[in-house]
């Protein structure tokens, strides 16, 4: 008897707290005179980097960048229809990465009060080692399951023994009968949000989600 082909699907998820969060910031001037403005700006600034490096000494912020500074002018229009003097704006971008949570909600508290300051989006994000170590253990897991299933339907078949012939991530499976198949998105995927509301101290409640991690294979097996 000639062997039969299965071929099946594994999938495999997890979910993990986040061990890192990256605030996004963004200190905004506008004005009439693009110097005044850049001044203006330079002037908001200068506090929250002494802020952030004191806290990086403190050991209280991991790593801090400030990047992406940008100057430009526009007209805006009156309700008459008529161009009015230009407008000029200054921004910088920040992003802060914190280990505690708590630290976080404090801070993001007291920043969000000061002039000019505009808190953004938080990312959650793992460390790379456990990314990394996470990843392994969940491709393992999509594998397993794959097994799981070909080894069920040859039983269910009659048949006993079962050899891995083809393991792909899903959509680069060989595909005799569609050739140009496009390959799916990547294997590994994770996503995060957060939510956030003000209490009634000087903290912000933050809630962030689980991060989950996924994996889903594509395996061919000869069952005989």
């Amino acid at each position: 008897m000639s062997d039969v082909v299965i071929t099946v699907r594994g999938e495999h998820e997890t979910r993990i707290a986040p061990e890192r969060a990256i605030a996004h910031m963004t200190i905004r001037a506008e004005g009439p005179e693009r110097g005044a403005v850049v001044e203006r700006m330079a002037a908001l600034t200068e506090p929250v980097r002494d802020d952030l490096a004191s806290r990086k000494s403190a050991g209280t912020v991991a790593e801090w960048t400030s990047q992406r500074v940008s100057v430009w002018s526009e007209r805006p229009w009156n309700n008459e229809g008529k161009r009015l003097a230009p407008v000029h704006y200054a921004t910088v971008d920040f992003s802060v990465t914190f280990t505690d949570f708590a630290v976080l909600s404090w801070w993001a508290g007291e920043v969000a009060e000061r002039e000019g300051v505009q808190l953004g989006w938080i990312e959650w994000k793992l460390t790379p080692e456990t990314r990394a170590s996470v990843e392994r253990e969940v491709a393992t897991e999509a594998v397993g399951v794959a097994v799981i299933r070909a080894t069920a339907y040859a039983a269910a078949l009659g048949l006993g023994n079962v050899t891995p012939v083809e393991l792909a991530d899903v959509g680069l499976l060989t595909q005799p009968a569609s050739p140009e198949m496009a390959p799916a998105p990547r294997m590994l995927m994770a996503k995060a949000s957060f939510a956030s509301d003000s209490g009634g101290g000087p903290a912000v409640q933050l809630q962030p989600e689980d991060i989950v991690i996924s994996s889903a294979v594509e395996a061919r097996f000869a069952a005989r």
